[in-house]
């Protein structure tokens, strides 16, 4: 039904503009009674078999939805409903911003793909905090935190530090959004020093909480070997709890549209089927080359059973799906639980 007539309808509307009217819908069917069951019935997975143990936390099942989707923790509770394992909020900031300008979110219809200059469009940490509140308890949630845009390089870290406190009591892990392609003067966030001393502020932080949260780094799929073997050392040493692999690409490489559809969309991050191999290389890269030393979430261009199971084997933990949760909708989380289960 949603391949063959809702996808069809929505997408014959501005990408933007319908995101926010599907929330609006999911928000209303989700009240009415009888329809949350319904939702579980049609789109959940119950099986022990499908629990995964990873930084001390239980996943009921490995299939999780990315940051992005849900930036301002308005919909995770109804998003429950339809089988996933958790769900990541943000990117959070520490003040509300608008992000880039109009229009800012493109469909690669031929290439079942999405081109985004959001640039952490968000109402801020307090507002998220506001609908955590809210929180159900029905899944594990994560919270994924960035900069303003107009901070300044010398408070980075201040803005980090500040959505990890208050988020802390919310969220079961964090994610240190450090590879997004659309926020302003981000060049020191891929240094390496730099992210050693970021790392190790907000992990002075998290000790001062009674309960720790597990802390992850988010990673671009652009990094070359030489890179990624910087992060492998970087994990090493500063002992982080693990990497999702990967971020949106900027790379516009072997793509079906035109050049001039390209140029007349401009630069933002690339997700979607484009980017699939491109991410289960870079998770292949980190498994082997640390010998699985650390957890790694996979995402990326998974848009069937097989693309997840390709992550999985080669070296995720678990998966998160974004883009193809928009081209394929909710069952595609049902088709990825079904086929680990039958690897198991």
């Amino acid at each position: 039904m949603y391949k063959s007539l809702l996808r069809p309808l929505f997408f014959s509307f501005d990408p933007e503009k319908i995101h926010y009217f599907t929330f609006s819908l999911i928000k209303i069917a989700s009240k009415i009674p009888g329809f949350p069951a319904l939702f579980r019935g049609i789109y959940t997975v119950e099986d022990k078999k499908l629990e995964r143990n990873l930084f001390g936390l239980t996943f009921k099942n490995p299939v999780g939805l990315a940051a992005g989707f849900d930036k301002n923790a308005v919909l995770y509770n109804e998003l429950a409903n339809f089988g996933f394992g958790f769900i990541e909020i943000g990117t959070v900031t520490p003040k509300g911003q608008e992000g880039n300008p109009k229009k800012r979110l493109f469909r690669l219809k031929d290439d079942q793909g999405i081109i985004n200059r959001m640039g952490f469009n968000n109402e801020g940490v307090e507002a998220a905090i506001n609908q955590l509140k809210k929180n159900k308890r029905k899944l594990i949630i994560g919270g994924n935190i960035g900069k303003n845009t107009a901070t300044k390089p010398e408070n980075y870290t201040e803005d980090y530090l500040t959505c990890f406190n208050a988020l802390h009591p919310y969220v079961d892990y964090f994610v240190l959004n450090v590879s997004c392609p659309n926020v302003g003067s981000h060049a020191k966030l891929n240094d390496k020093d730099y992210l050693e001393e970021l790392i190790a502020e907000v992990q002075k932080a998290n000790t001062t909480f009674e309960k720790q949260k597990p802390i992850l780094l988010k990673i671009a799929p652009d990094l070359n070997d030489g890179q990624l073997d910087e992060i492998i050392e970087l994990i090493k040493v500063t002992k982080l709890d693990g990497v999702i692999a990967s971020n949106t690409s900027t790379d516009r490489k072997d793509l079906k549209a035109s050049k001039e559809r390209l140029e007349e969309i401009g630069n933002g991050g690339l997700s979607g089927q484009p980017i699939k191999d491109k991410s289960t290389a870079v998770i292949k890269y980190l498994a082997d080359k640390s010998n699985k030393e650390f957890p790694i979430i996979g995402v990326g261009g998974i848009h069937s059973a097989k693309d997840a199971l390709d992550k999985i084997t080669a070296g995720a933990d678990l998966v998160q799906i974004y883009t193809g949760f928009i081209y394929e909708g909710p069952r595609l989380i049902k088709s990825i639980n079904k086929a680990i289960l039958k690897t198991t």
